[in-house]
């Protein structure tokens, strides 16, 4: 008799290889042990046993077997679960099963749409247009085979050629727009949400495709970058572009390169820096920093940041913080992104992560760069900037330090800057 997808795919995967590429385990005698990442804790009480092919939390009471975890790791049905752990343990779902049809879920019938459009874009890239897109990436210095390994496309300028194509292959207008990929106006005419664009298409961490980036090429008008909307599998706050990717080097590094764009990203990983993600526009969010704690606890921030004026980006770097990152701040140089850097001398880049800094150093570098501690005024704007991020300090050894030298470097008391900390109300959050 032959065995359900389920019991093939829990014979051919073990559980502490599943759970261990998503957070990283310790042996603990006969079973392993982490930290939950279905809760806030200090001491492990997450274990996984390997002889029964279980988990179980002693702190939140969550437990169940491989489907269980990813259901709630990844937050899908059972259904896209299966999908993802056959998908791992290559076992074949037969779309003519009835089993498969009543497991398909909405989410399924999104990722497929997204697939597809995803290879029309690719297809694009043969036409006039798509040889002068090549062309101009690779005058970006991205070579071929990242064009082909990150599936850049190109995006018409028609009305609906990727609507015809998407109805003709079976799917129906209405979901093609709750992909993100058509807007409907007023009059419930539907039309392609990219045209005219460079697109990226933006992976989950199981590198499925979620959703898009568009790139405008040869017009000025409209936003030089557009999104797909939030859906039911894409929210633009949850996701770090080339995660999928960089995921298994970041642990192996120990430490993860976060830059700004598509661009960035992908020529880091064409240089040899895999352990690269962006955040392509958003600040950090707690969701992200919770997805990249899996991995790892250190962060380098290779992106512009305007400490003094960024509020999103100091949020983000405060949340960081709150979540026990320890991180680096790569100076780049003035004008300059990742992207210009390596396409112009990979090597220089190397320097550049070999030569972060932390990020307290950055703090009071660009704080005293941007202030002069010699005026009353300029005192108040180095301890505005300053004074909090001393304060999250938990560490009282650390934090004593960073006191003494803010006391030195504006040539007061210790005493005078502990007053003020003490004075201090940290942000609600």
């Amino acid at each position: 008799m032959e065995r359900s997808p389920i019991e093939e795919i829990k014979s051919r995967l073990d559980i502490v290889e599943v759970i261990s590429s998503y957070i990283p385990l310790k042996k603990c005698g006969a079973n392993y042990r982490a930290l939950c990442p279905f809760h806030s804790e200090k001491n492990p009480s997450f274990f996984v046993s390997p002889a029964r092919q279980i988990w179980h939390c002693f702190g939140c009471g969550a437990g169940g077997d491989i489907f269980k975890f990813v259901m709630m790791i990844e937050g899908v049905e059972f259904g896209d679960a299966l999908r993802i752990l056959a998908k791992k343990a290559g076992v074949e779902l037969k779309p003519i099963s009835p089993e498969y049809q009543k497991l398909k879920t909405e989410r399924q019938r999104l990722y497929e749409i997204c697939e597809l459009a995803c290879k029309f874009f690719e297809k694009q890239l043969e036409g006039k247009t798509g040889k002068e897109v090549v062309q101009y990436l690779k005058g970006r210095g991205i070579n071929e085979d990242s064009i082909k390994k990150w599936r850049i496309g190109w995006a018409p300028e028609t009305k609906k050629a990727l609507i015809d194509f998407l109805v003709k292959k079976g799917y129906k207008k209405e979901e093609i727009e709750k992909a993100g990929l058509a807007i409907k106006t007023e009059s419930h005419e539907y039309f392609d949400r990219f045209r005219g664009r460079i697109i990226f298409p933006i992976f989950d961490i199981n590198s499925q495709v979620i959703g898009f980036g568009g790139r405008v090429f040869k017009k000025e008008q409209g936003a030089k970058y557009i999104n797909t909307p939030n859906t039911l599998i894409y929210d633009k706050s949850k996701v770090l572009y080339g995660l999928d990717r960089a995921k298994v080097d970041i642990r192996k590094k120990n430490f993860c390169i976060l830059v700004e764009g598509y661009t960035d990203t992908i020529l880091a990983h064409q240089a040899g820096f895999e352990n690269t993600a962006s955040v392509s526009g958003t600040a950090l969010t707690q969701y992200q920093l919770a997805t990249l704690k899996r991995y790892s606890d250190n962060l380098y921030l290779a992106f512009d940041m305007d400490i003094a004026g960024d509020f999103a980006t100091k949020r983000g770097i405060d949340l960081a913080q709150e979540s026990g990152f320890n991180i680096k701040v790569l100076i780049l140089p003035k004008e300059k992104d990742p992207a210009d850097i390596i396409s112009q001398d990979p090597k220089e880049f190397e320097k550049i992560v070999l030569n972060a800094i932390s990020i307290l150093d950055f703090y009071f570098q660009s704080a005293f760069s941007n202030f002069d501690k010699n005026t009353l005024e300029g005192r108040k704007e180095i301890l505005k900037i300053l004074l909090p991020v001393i304060k999250r300090i938990e560490n009282k050894v650390e934090q004593s330090f960073w006191v003494s030298k803010l006391a030195k470097e504006l040539d007061t008391r210790e005493e005078n800057i502990w007053e003020e900390l003490e004075k201090l109300k940290l942000e609600e959050r």
